[in-house]
């Protein structure tokens, strides 16, 4: 794989720490900015409806740009976000570069995603795709529990300075990796939009949209599970999620490699099994010694599904050169929205 594959993960890794770590810092924030914890959790909504709509916006704004250009860019508008979250002391400002950071996080994700399909082979994309995602995977892994313990120990402002420093070599790793001769000329736009009239590339949005629901749906409440439904200790909730963070990078890792070899037995198979493996956590999850295995289980299935999922979103928006990263972003992204709403209910 190339280099420029692992410069564009850690940049991913910073954007999913930033995207995550909130579930750790909120009383801290709440606290200190004397806002009530359930408007603090305002914040995480914040974030992942910039990310739905901020996808295809900035794709289309950041489209006649060389991609190196482009992603240098939203990196440095992501840094400079999370260092107005640092210093701030209002509220409002808080959620606003809550808001910019996530337009930065979604743009630079759908560039990246069309980017590191570019820098392989047809044949290598979906394993190029699970280099991309294990940024995430590794966010999930080690930058959510480590922000929460920066944040526990020196204040949640240092975990939003940490991340920002993150982004530096991110930055400077997009310049120095992504070279010229990467660049790609654009299409019109309005081709590209069209592509998403094609029932295909349509029925695999819904997909993601549907799998990362009910992923994200059951996950945002996985802590009250651990210690009101399983009755463990609260410590056990970050070994869960870590359990998880561990599952998805083997299911990303096992999703890109099948992704370009076997991607319809996949998802036929792998999809009902996301499926069903939630919804048992209704049950399987009163078990103590049943839960930390299924969850990371189901941190496999997830992940391997829906790596597969966008693999196949670029494939079927071929057309879409510069769109077609924005299409799996945003179906991942609204499924994100979705899902805790309706759980929530």
């Amino acid at each position: 794989m190339p280099l420029a594959l692992y410069l564009l993960a850690l940049a991913v890794f910073a954007m999913g720490t930033s995207e995550f770590m909130l579930a750790g810092l909120l009383p801290g924030i709440a606290a200190d900015l004397g806002v009530p914890v359930g408007t603090a959790g305002l914040l995480t909504s914040a974030f992942a409806a910039g990310m739905a709509v901020g996808a295809p916006l900035l794709a289309a704004l950041a489209r006649t740009w060389p991609p190196r250009v482009s992603l240098c860019g939203l990196v440095v508008l992501f840094l400079t976000a999370h260092v107005v979250s640092a210093f701030t002391t209002g509220f409002t400002v808080l959620l606003a570069a809550r808001v910019v950071a996530a337009l930065a996080n979604a743009g630079f994700l759908a560039v990246a995603l069309t980017t590191a399909s570019a820098l392989v082979p047809p044949q290598r994309r979906g394993r190029a795709l699970g280099v991309l995602l294990s940024g995430t995977t590794v966010a999930m892994i080690a930058g959510v529990p480590g922000g929460a313990l920066l944040g526990t120990a020196f204040g949640w402002r240092t975990t939003f300075l940490a991340v920002a420093v993150l982004c530096v070599p991110a930055a400077i790793g997009v310049l120095a990796g992504i070279s010229a001769r990467e660049d790609r000329p654009t299409a019109p736009l309005r081709p590209e939009l069209a592509e998403l009239g094609k029932p295909r590339l349509l029925l695999v949005v819904a997909l993601a949209v549907v799998v990362n629901a009910v992923t994200f749906g059951h996950f945002t409440f996985l802590a009250p599970v651990v210690t009101d439904v399983a009755g463990m200790g609260e410590w056990w909730v970050p070994a869960t999620l870590v359990l998880f963070g561990a599952g998805s990078s083997a299911g990303v890792a096992i999703g890109g490699r099948l992704a370009d070899t076997a991607p319809r037995p996949v998802i036929a198979v792998g999809g009902p099994l996301v499926l069903v493996g939630w919804w048992s956590l209704d049950v399987l999850g009163r078990e103590p010694v049943l839960l930390p295995p299924l969850v990371f289980v189901l941190g496999v299935l997830s992940f391997a599904v829906g790596g597969t999922l966008i693999a196949r979103v670029l494939h079927h928006a071929a057309g879409a050169p510069t769109m077609a990263g924005s299409y799996a972003t945003a179906a991942l992204n609204v499924g994100a929205v979705i899902g805790p709403v309706a759980f929530a209910w």
